[in-house]
């Protein structure tokens, strides 16, 4: 999934979702590392009877009549429990004697596509002449999920006037991401199309999952969130007690169950507070705190370059950066080229070579997350490719990344110290044709935007923004980066070649 952090887009496994079929470690990344035995925390579960003063209790709601057939479409990933509620929903109306039938729909998407559950309730059991729910005629739509609650199959079940929509706000991405790593979800989009299917005042976007995740301690109860808002919402035509047996004749995670249920009433009632309650649960890494100006940004990344290699290594990096700061105000009255520069000039130059891995994974702070994510007797495994005895792909000569026990960890405390040879006529691994490039990277920027100050003006700030921003599409490790690099080579020419005539008086006329 993609993380937004201060350094750029990370890509981090959903621990909840993730299908354990490992094909994430065929990635090129050198510094992957896998748990075996032990266990994922579930993080601080707040129990539902751990709040009794901020929810001393939630009303409770007379469920409405069931005077003519009632269709509830549940939506949303294959493997996260959509079914499963839908089953929950079947077994609450048939102990209450109601007529009921279930069609779910997931075709392939065994795990991780679009699936439906078609829920049909009516107030005897021969009141009902069909399982699917026909166009528009929803009258409730349970959303575990954005994307399938806005696609066309689901909004065809819709109508304003008859339908009630309760969509969890957590986006999941789409296998898109894996093609495009500038993949982003067109959120606002598909809250429009819902709103315009059910009619704005009958739907309500709730951060389900991301709620579960922070109370429950795994996403996986934001499905049962979702249903226990509907119910405190007056949506659901059947009665509490009825939905809770069902939950515990299914035997599986009964307290769990009972508890995100409890939660999304909650939420139903008092969604603000639910939220404060919430918050603590999650401790923000320090990385995915945003800078909040200009000022910020340069100083997170000297520190991280005095870390990454030394204190002179980051005044280089000021020193652009500041002469780019004062020509941009004085010729353009902007700062935007001088943040543009401060994060790509310091994502050049701290690559990640083999003493920025040893580095990073003999910080504390690696074992710490370790620590704070899995428990029980549990091992490391450092999956790498190191470049200089890499063993070669015999089909496509690329390197393979090997297995490493928990000894790795002691020798990558090891080669962090001899951080001070990177660059240098000792550094064994600055040799090779990868680290040679991305030191020629840096060179390379550092020339270009000197040349862009010799001319920046308001008319070719647009353009020089473009071209500072280049680094940017530079992505993947090895191979992989190698190509990027390509790319952003030439479109740098591209780009170069059109700045002498945006440079010029007669640009500026025009």
């Amino acid at each position: 999934e993609p993380l937004e952090t201060e350094f750029g887009r990370k890509r981090k496994i959903n621990q909840s979702t993730c299908n354990k079929d490992f094909s994430c470690i065929k990635g090129f990344c050198p510094s992957f590392v896998t748990v075996e035995g032990g266990q994922l925390k579930k993080g601080r579960v707040v129990s539902r009877h751990d709040v009794a003063d901020a929810f001393p209790a939630v009303a409770e709601i007379s469920p409405p009549e069931l005077a003519a057939p009632y269709g509830i479409l549940v939506n949303g990933i294959g493997g996260t429990g959509v079914i499963t509620i839908g089953q929950i929903i079947a077994v609450a109306a048939h102990l209450e004697g109601r007529g009921v039938s279930v069609l779910d729909m997931s075709g392939l998407a065994q795990k991780g596509g679009p699936v439906m559950s078609h829920v049909r309730l009516a107030a005897q059991p021969g009141a009902l002449h069909a399982t699917r729910i026909s166009t528009g005629a929803a009258n409730l739509v349970i959303g575990c999920d954005l994307v399938v609650s806005a696609s066309g199959e689901a909004l065809s079940k819709m109508s304003q006037g008859r339908t009630r929509a309760a969509v969890n706000a957590t986006t999941a991405p789409t296998a898109d991401f894996v093609r495009n790593p500038n993949w982003q979800l067109p959120g606002s989009d598909l809250l429009h199309d819902v709103r315009e299917a059910c009619g704005a005042d009958n739907v309500a976007f709730v951060p389900a999952a991301e709620l579960a995740t922070q109370l429950m301690g795994d996403s996986i109860a934001g499905n049962m969130f979702m249903l226990g808002y509907c119910w405190q919402k007056g949506w659901v035509p059947l009665a509490r007690a009825s939905i809770e047996r069902a939950i515990e004749l299914n035997g599986v995670q009964v307290e769990f169950n009972l508890g995100s249920f409890l939660w999304g009433r909650r939420a139903a009632v008092d969604l603000e507070r639910v939220q404060r309650i919430a918050a603590p649960a999650e401790v923000i890494p320090i990385g995915r705190h945003f800078s909040r100006n200009l000022d910020e940004v340069i100083e997170r990344r000297v520190a991280h370059l005095t870390a990454y290699q030394d204190a002179a290594y980051a005044a280089r990096y000021k020193a652009l950066v500041d002469r780019v700061r004062v020509a941009e105000q004085e010729r353009a009255g902007s700062s935007a080229l001088a943040e543009t520069v401060a994060r790509n000039y310091a994502k050049l130059m701290a690559y990640k070579d083999e003493y920025e891995v040893a580095r990073l994974h003999a910080d504390p702070a690696f074992l710490n997350s370790i620590r704070e994510r899995f428990e029980g007797d549990y091992r490391l495994v450092f999956h790498l490719a190191p470049p200089l005895w890499a063993k070669q792909d015999p089909l496509t000569g690329e390197p393979q990344k090997m297995p490493y026990g928990p000894w790795m960890l002691a020798a990558m405390k090891l080669l962090a110290k001899f951080k001070g040879l990177r660059g240098g006529a000792l550094d064994v691994f600055g040799y090779t044709g990868e680290r040679r490039t991305e030191r020629a990277l840096i060179g390379e920027y550092e020339q270009t935007v000197e040349s862009l100050l010799k001319d920046l003006g308001r008319d070719n700030h647009a353009l020089a923004l473009e071209i500072a921003a280049l680094p940017e599409a530079i992505r993947g490790f090895g191979h992989i980066k190698a190509k990027s690099i390509d790319e952003a080579r030439a479109r740098r020419a591209d780009l170069l070649a059109r700045w002498p005539q945006a440079a010029s008086p007669s640009a500026r006329a025009a």
